[in-house]
């Protein structure tokens, strides 16, 4: 009865401070006007841009290849792999794992390899999208989610969050290993995919990049697999669709906008401005149950990302200048603090005006990884292989659009606004 009373109450609670803040004076203009601001960025920095090319000869190929039943080598000792391709497969494997220990150490991975091959534009795009599931992974521990969620909801969470962070990594990275070791031996070793439990849909994708070096299909079909292979692993299951994807504050995100991606581009001091000018490029995504939202979404990143030269820029400085902690003060330093200042007040009080820190209000708390959370041991991934027909991936592969507005410096401000006023409205309707 007691456990009843308390999601009731957890409810109402979040249905006032929804009420409070959908009824907030002058949200909707300063929403507006955020929006008008950030398509205006968001359009200068177009007129620079360098859209990616998706070859129709190279999707052409690739069809053919899946329409036909792939023949691959049998995935074991017994099979026709030498005692080098055996130690070289070891080799990756251990590396895998150590790799994947947790976020930090998985999103270190993704960058150190996208600088030592750079051609791999995946690997960037997946060490941008791992920093930001680290903060959203830290935020559970931060300043303002344990005042809206349970210890019970936030470990949820981050299982969640773990889970799909640490399988897509065990799928994908063996393979960028395989291709920096086909590349130092130079010959093709894709045949030994087989022996990390890759889908047969990557197969021939890996051979067409061998021969062509064409970074895009490359990177959609990696988009394509890896969200695939969570799909049934992760996203449908029943403990994370009750527990994490059907409860009141997974279906809040998309006004708290927490399931966003942000790529910073600019934190530095600009001409005629006082103080920290940090700027943000990124998109929010509405329904992470939805797998063609998710592909959809991870292209559109992806389009962003090395279609938009001052974002590459800028997100390549960041991420060679700046090492992930998983704390938000990685890329704000001045809004954010890794350490308390001070022990926290029974009731928290309003630090935020207009997205900023009010003056001599103390900083947000947002934590390093390692002090959030300890390593979580990796449960096995279901065997089996999610692809079945060309058909079923062929929309995928139609075209690669670029986002129209992803300038949300601002909209970022407002998000912060959005999550403190939840905080104190539902200190209020307590």
């Amino acid at each position: 009865m007691g456990k009843n009373n308390g999601v009731g109450t957890y409810r109402r609670s979040f249905g006032y401070w929804l009420r409070q803040l959908l009824a907030l004076p002058g949200a909707a203009f300063d929403y507006a006007l955020g929006k008008w601001g950030a398509m205006s960025a968001s359009h200068a920095m177009m007129t620079e841009a360098i859209p990616l090319q998706l070859s129709s000869a190279a999707v052409a190929k690739l069809m053919y290849a899946w329409s036909k039943p792939i023949a691959l080598p049998a995935a074991g000792p017994s099979g026709s792999w030498s005692m080098e391709e055996l130690a070289l497969i070891d080799r990756i494997r251990s590396e895998t794992a150590t790799s994947n220990r947790n976020n930090v150490t998985r999103t270190e991975a993704y960058r150190s390899i996208y600088f030592r091959t750079p051609e791999l534009h995946w690997a960037f795009l997946a060490h941008m999208v791992s920093r930001n599931g680290g903060w959203n992974m830290t935020d559970l521990q931060g300043e303002w989610l344990p005042l809206l969620l349970t210890e019970e909801q936030r470990e949820a969470v981050f299982r969640f969050l773990e889970q799909a962070n640490a399988f897509i990594f065990q799928d994908a990275y063996p393979q960028l290993l395989l291709y920096e070791w086909s590349r130092r031996e130079g010959r093709s070793l894709f045949h030994l995919l087989p022996a990390f439990g890759v889908s047969a849909f990557m197969a021939p994708v890996w051979k067409q990049f061998w021969r062509d070096r064409d970074a895009v299909p490359l990177t959609i079909a990696l988009i394509v697999n890896e969200q695939h292979y969570i799909e049934q692993r992760v996203v449908q299951q029943p403990y994370f669709r009750e527990k994490v994807l059907h409860t009141l504050f997974f279906g809040l995100q998309s006004l708290l906008q927490l399931n966003g991606v942000i790529f910073p581009y600019g934190n530095g001091k600009e001409k005629g401005n006082e103080g920290d000018v940090l700027r943000l490029s990124g998109l929010i995504l509405e329904s992470f149950e939805n797998l063609q939202e998710r592909i959809e979404f991870g292209k559109r990143l992806y389009a962003l990302l090395f279609g938009i030269p001052r974002v590459h820029e800028g997100a390549r400085c960041f991420a060679g200048a700046v090492k992930h902690s998983g704390s938000r003060a990685d890329y704000a330093p001045h809004m954010f603090a890794r350490i308390r200042q001070r022990p926290p007040k029974r009731i928290y009080v309003e630090r935020l005006l207009g997205g900023r820190l009010k003056p001599g209000a103390e900083p947000i708390y947002s934590p390093e990884l390692s002090a959030a959370w300890a390593d979580q041991s990796l449960e096995p991934p279901e065997l089996g292989d999610w692809f079945k027909s060309a058909a079923d991936i062929a929309p995928y592969f139609g075209k690669l659009p670029m986002p129209h507005s992803f300038e949300i410096t601002n909209e970022y401000g407002l998000m912060l606004n959005k999550i403190e006023l939840a905080v104190l409205a539902m200190q209020r309707g307590k």
